[in-house]
């Protein structure tokens, strides 16, 4: 036998014949062009919307910071510089101060509310109306309650803020105090009493907010699989032990966005606040919140750089609390 025809040549490692120049998988530069062209096709679709961004958002951002170290007036084209003075003034000001506490009330009643609120209408929608065939349902009419409580998203502020003026107002043509009346009790004044204003005005965040979490988490429940609610209704599982021990840590995730999302819009409460209140913001400041002295700083007072001092204390003040709720309320990831 002649072993010069063996298919296994001497030199190649296995018997393997090396790439050619042009074989798929080989060093030729037109390959290499091929694969790496995915770049400039992703730096060429990404430049134009980054630009926008960053001419439109981070350029306004870095300008804020920059008139908050001046005494801009919002006329003259060369303001005077005078470093933190106006961050000084802030720690002095009891109208800011005022808005801060504003804002932890805020913080602390709205997303709570709300989430417990649209948690509750989501479990009764999705998965309290028991087994039935292959899988859990909510109870009759969850399709028709869905549109009646998203409606109020679909209105603008403004219009919800006219319509509870109605609502709110201090005599018996209100709404509330009609009813309160025909049971004896005298009318109250919503929204120009200083211990009740504020809290009339969450009573519209929450309420307008409520039908968007409803929807966001019936969605994420319907993205749970029904074996783990079916195997739970099979073991004896009653509502109260799918919605605690099931639902909630399988809707974690849903629940941290939506609570950040909702701190972002405590923070701002600037269009309620401003239709609502009474001397926008009153009585006495008891409904002042940032972004309302922040405009009312700059367009009634003209003092811009003050103004931007402020804004960028309730941009660490935003960023900060989103930081420290996804820090917080970071656990371990649930797959399913």
């Amino acid at each position: 036998m002649r072993h010069d025809k063996h298919p296994l040549k001497a030199g190649t490692p296995g018997g393997r014949r090396p790439l050619a120049a042009g074989a798929p998988g080989g060093g030729h530069p037109l390959l290499a062009r091929v694969r790496n062209s995915k770049y400039p096709f992703i730096v060429g679709f990404l430049i134009v919307p980054v630009a926008l961004y960053a001419v439109f958002v981070i350029s306004p951002y870095i300008q804020a910071f920059q008139i908050a170290l001046t005494n801009w007036k919002g006329i003259s084209a060369t303001p005077q510089y005078i470093g933190l003075e106006n961050f000084t003034r802030l720690f002095e000001d009891e109208v800011f101060w005022a808005a801060v506490r504003h804002h932890g009330v805020l913080l602390l009643v709205v997303p709570l509310a709300t989430i417990a609120i649209a948690l509750f209408f989501s479990f009764l929608l999705n998965l309290s109306g028991g087994q039935k065939g292959a899988g859990m349902t909510g109870i009759w009419g969850s399709k028709f309650y869905r549109v009646i409580f998203f409606l109020p998203q679909v209105l603008a502020v403004a219009i919800v803020g006219v319509l509870f003026q109605a609502i709110y107002r201090p005599d018996e043509t209100g709404v509330i105090n009609s009813l309160l009346a025909r049971v004896g009790v005298e009318p109250i004044g919503w929204l120009i009493d200083p211990d009740l204003a504020l809290w009339a005005i969450m009573g519209v965040m929450v309420w307008q907010a409520v039908g968007f979490y409803v929807v966001l988490f019936s969605a994420g429940m319907s993205s749970i699989p029904k074996d783990v609610f079916e195997a739970a209704a099979l073991d004896g599982a009653g509502r109260l032990t799918l919605f605690f021990r099931i639902t909630l840590p399988l809707l974690w995730d849903t629940m941290q966005v939506a609570w950040v999302y909702l701190g972002i819009a405590a923070f701002d409460a600037f269009a309620l606040v401003q239709v609502l209140s009474v001397d926008r913001g009153g009585p006495d400041n008891a409904t002042t919140v940032l972004p309302l002295e922040i405009w009312r700083t700059a367009f009634n007072f003209s003092k811009f750089g003050y103004a931007s001092a402020m804004g960028v204390a309730l941009f660490f003040m935003t960023i900060t609390f989103a930081a420290l709720t996804l820090r917080v309320t970071r656990r371990e990831r649930i797959e399913f």
